[in-house]
């Protein structure tokens, strides 16, 4: 199966060794998104809505890059550095996504990349 890496100038350039997405048969992967500007890469957002919020940008503009939306999402995982930040987040999560509800996992972790609050990655169906 041929693996053909995806790249969206509307999405925060990647900070290491790896791609904003892998697009595999029918399915694309995308690498976690934290709450970087594009333009600057640097952090938006003074709190894990206001993260949330350019965080599932991102996501979005790397999803479009790749072929697909939001709405052929079937996977995400969402990365807490604080679970007290659960209902914020959460709430911001479901306006994105509307009535599509995909599979989700959420962890609590201790740090993220640059200081964030959240990171979000998903699997999408094309």
């Amino acid at each position: 199966m041929k693996l053909d890496p995806v790249h969206s100038s509307a999405a925060p350039a990647a900070i290491g060794p790896y791609s904003q997405a892998i697009k595999a048969g029918n399915l694309l992967f995308c690498s976690g998104q934290i709450a970087l500007d594009p333009k600057t890469a640097t952090l938006v957002g003074a709190n894990a809505a206001e993260q949330a919020e350019q965080v599932l940008k991102n996501l979005t503009a790397v999803l479009v890059a790749g072929g697909a939306s939001l709405a052929q999402v079937a996977r995400t995982t969402i990365f807490l550095v604080s679970m007290a930040d659960f209902a914020a987040v959460n709430e911001v999560y479901a306006r994105h996504f509307g009535n599509h509800k995909p599979a989700r996992a959420t962890v609590a972790v201790k740090e993220l990349p640059k200081g964030g609050l959240v990171e979000i990655d998903c699997i999408a169906c094309l």
